[in-house]
């Protein structure tokens, strides 16, 4: 398999690192945090100028015309700054459901506008009953004459507190778990009887609580009936989008280890040159490369159209994702002694992201186990 990047993903590359290197040291992002947003205005506008906002849509669109490597090239990039702004949840979810779920008359409306930076969208799928079970939703759309009349509660929706508006997810026929049924809604988070509460989360993102009394909204805002398998594979490429922005924060955890290693001092030398820390530096960069593999793995199999090799890839990176992020940010933690607990110091929060990141749609032992459901990466077994 190839992955070596073209000459238009290069530039890109070399275009994003240099705007995550300029504008996101670690300084930086704690200005952009206590903003009332909780990220920059002015940065989502660098990230709109350079055409990020278009990158999976067509050039008809106002887009780029890029696909899961060209997303996870901007993803490492922003997971070495540990980035605040609603990418992902505005380009990664809220784009891939519009390109893959909406009517051409709704995606010709709405991707230009977030292209252009003017819309900025969410997705409210995950309840607190629901742990990693896509299909357990049982939030209901009530078919009302010319309208639908929602009701029930939305959990962790990743930037749902500035979300213009919000594609939902809501059962219209069946029983709870049933894969059949669930329709995909886009909503106004304005519209009376929707009610939603922000709050930050642990590793310094943005997420949203909504819930439903009531809501009515209109039948044409049904994007999809029976949206399920498309819910699947626009988490399989936000899961892919994450394992990019892993590795990035990895990388940065390992840079910033072996800086520290060279610098700190102890019996009158750096304990860099102590051979037990060298060799568990080596046990980290080991990690990282691994990851960075699946990583690019899952990127490529994020397009495939069988939703069963797609997810066995899918679910492949996940496992080595999550394994890797935890031996680099508890060996970073613990080679950087006593600073790595400190908020002051950047380490910990890149561990709190990747912790994040495992946990988002499904831990290592959950797609572990789905793996092995199925066979393992290469098996037979559907």
């Amino acid at each position: 398999m190839d992955f070596d990047l073209s000459e238009d993903q290069r530039l890109l590359k070399d275009s994003v690192d240099r705007l995550i290197a300029d504008q996101y040291q670690f300084e930086q992002r704690k200005k952009y945090a206590r903003e009332p947003s909780g990220y920059s205005a002015a940065m989502w506008d660098q990230i709109t100028e350079m055409g990020l906002l278009g990158l999976p849509f067509e050039e008809t669109l106002g887009g780029f015309g890029g696909g899961a490597v060209e997303t996870s090239i901007v993803m490492d990039a922003f997971g070495r700054g540990l980035v605040l702004e609603p990418y992902f949840a505005t380009v990664v979810l809220g784009g891939g459901l519009l390109r893959r779920a909406a009517p051409a008359s709704v995606l010709g409306a709405l991707a230009p506008k977030v292209a252009a930076g003017k819309l900025k969208l969410a997705f409210a799928h995950v309840e607190r009953h629901s742990r990693y079970d896509l299909a357990d939703v049982t939030t209901t759309a009530r078919k009302d004459g010319g309208n639908y009349v929602l009701d029930g509660g939305k959990s962790v929706v990743i930037h749902g507190d500035t979300a213009d508006l919000i594609f939902v997810s809501a059962r219209i026929a069946g029983e709870r778990r049933s894969r059949d049924g669930i329709g995909l809604f886009l909503v106004n988070p304005a519209t009376p009887g929707v009610f939603r509460r922000g709050y930050p989360t642990q590793d310094g993102q943005r997420a949203a609580e909504l819930t439903f009394v009531n809501a009515r909204v209109s039948a044409d805002d049904l994007i999809l009936a029976n949206a399920l398998p498309v819910i699947e594979h626009v988490i399989d490429e936000a899961i892919a989008a994450l394992c990019a922005e892993a590795v990035g924060a990895m990388q940065s955890m390992h840079d910033l280890t072996l800086e520290y290693l060279k610098t700190r001092k102890q019996f009158g030398r750096p304990i860099g040159s102590f051979q037990v820390l060298q060799h568990r530096s080596v046990d980290m960069l080991v990690a990282v490369e691994q990851a960075r593999s699946m990583a690019m793995f899952a990127a490529v199999m994020a397009a495939e159209d069988n939703p069963i090799e797609r997810r066995r890839a899918i679910s492949a990176a996940k496992v080595q994702i999550g394994r890797s992020a935890r031996h680099v940010g508890q060996e970073a933690i613990q080679l950087h002694g006593g600073i790595g607990m400190t908020n002051e110091y950047s380490v910990g929060h890149y561990f709190k992201r990747v912790t994040m990141i495992d946990q988002l749609y499904g831990d290592a032992d959950t797609h572990l186990a789905s793996l092995a459901a199925r066979g393992g990466l290469f098996g037979k077994v559907a």
